[in-house]
């Protein structure tokens, strides 16, 4: 299999029994769900530390499996809980809760039918958050204008036809009315200049909302103020009378929501950027504001679900606490292994345990290499999945696939149809 593609091996249709690579084999074989529980304890049970142990989270990890999972983690004794969140919004959940105190999003589906003005940046909905094209449909008839910032331009955000009505099929609509093909990593420089743009406009302010809702006032405005227009052209690739027309469309907005992804997250500098963004709103009063706010948009559809129970290598001091007053154990202070940090313990052998809760991790993974030769220094590598994928193919001395239904799948049981949720 390890000679196959990705795509051939998804389309082997759907996995029935925990398979099993033992040390030394070429092929996996079926066992019993009772001999591959007992392989996943002689690993664990053979661990110097419970450190040396790995648990990976996939966005399509249910809440409640989810929360059990990281339960699990510290009760063993390790916070070792990396997540696709790492290779994803990170940065935006760290930029936000230094900024609003939260590290999700502040808006509604419906708040963005009611905006003003939708700024997508960083952001290909068309080709990774396709089911926003209507959202973004509805809300330019409902007359929100639409500013794209983004390299290369994006077909979706150009012209959207809609396959739901014959009207958007035939003609479909036109979304972008004003498209910034900015330079990769010019954003916090946009950003930045349109800050120092309204701060130096008479009334551009919400300066109520700025004195009773902010705090550092003063400094962010006293570096923003020192924006330079050279530099900024340099550092955007933008003319001038673009980042002109697009602050005439910010001024003319009253309730501005900003929505961005992987092109503003994964830069070196995202997580000022990001703060960049959020105070550009915060200037003006644009959170907690119905048709405004942050809109970091995720690319993984239960990752923020995930943190919320629990799913975090860094886990606040107040959830460890509430986890030991309700379960009665003491869970481990000392943080653990995020995604690059679980690669290199890996590869360094600190950690010799690699369980994956869904996903495709090698793939996903930066420096696939790199990630190929951690992964098959490991002692077990473990994966629940619904499908073949390549993760599976790279494995460690021995390996262990475990099915499962997929969160959406019906699965009704002696006591009714189960469900379970996600956020």
């Amino acid at each position: 299999m390890a000679g196959r593609s990705g795509y051939w091996l998804g389309q082997q249709g759907r996995l029935t029994h925990p398979m099993y690579l033992p040390e030394g084999a070429d092929h996996y074989e079926p066992v019993t769900w009772e001999r591959a529980f007992d392989i996943v304890a002689e690993e664990i049970a053979a661990l110097a530390s419970p450190d040396e142990a790995v648990f990976y989270t996939s966005g399509r990890t249910s809440n409640e499996a989810a929360f059990l999972y990281q339960l699990f983690a510290r009760e063993l004794g390790t916070n070792n809980l990396p997540d696709c969140s790492n290779m994803c919004h990170e940065s935006s959940g760290s930029a936000l809760s230094e900024t609003i105190g939260v590290g999700k999003g502040s808006v509604l589906l419906d708040d963005l039918h009611q905006a003003d003005l939708i700024i997508v940046a960083g952001q290909n909905p068309g080709t990774n958050h396709p089911r926003m094209l209507s959202a973004l449909e509805k809300a330019k008839a409902n007359g929100a204008r639409i500013i794209s910032v983004n390299p290369l331009p994006e077909a979706g955000l150009e012209r959207f036809k809609n396959p739901q009505t014959p009207k958007g099929l035939a003609a479909g609509a036109a979304l972008t009315d004003l498209f910034l093909q900015i330079r990769i990593g010019g954003d916090q420089a946009l950003f930045r200049l349109l800050n120092k743009l309204i701060l130096d406009t008479e009334g551009a302010v919400d300066e109520l909302f700025v004195r009773e809702h902010t705090h550092g006032f003063e400094e962010f405005a006293a570096a923003a103020r020192a924006a330079d227009w050279d530099e900024t052209l340099r550092a955007t690739g933008l003319t001038r009378a673009e980042i002109d027309r697009a602050f005439e469309m910010v001024l003319a907005s009253r309730r501005t929501i900003v929505c961005w992804a992987m092109g503003l997250t994964q830069h070196k500098h995202s997580v000022p950027t990001i703060r960049e963004v959020i105070n550009f709103l915060l200037l003006r009063g644009n959170i907690g504001r119905t048709g405004a706010g942050v809109c970091p948009v995720r690319g993984h559809s239960n990752v923020q679900g995930d943190r919320t129970m629990g799913i975090f290598e860094r886990p606040a001091p107040a959830f460890l606490d509430a986890l030991e007053k309700e379960f009665g154990f003491a869970p481990p202070r000392e943080h653990g292994y995020d995604v690059v940090r679980a690669i290199r313990a890996l590869r360094d052998g600190e950690a010799k345990v690699f369980f994956a809760m869904g996903g495709n991790f090698v793939s996903a993974s930066p420096d696939t290499d790199v990630t190929e030769a951690a992964m098959r220094r490991a002692r077990l590598t473990v994966h629940v999945s619904t499908k073949l994928n390549r993760s599976h193919v790279v494995t460690g001395a021995r390996a262990l696939i475990l099915p499962t239904l997929g969160r959406t799948e019906r699965d009704v049981r002696a006591g009714g149809e189960q469900f379970v949720t996600v956020e």
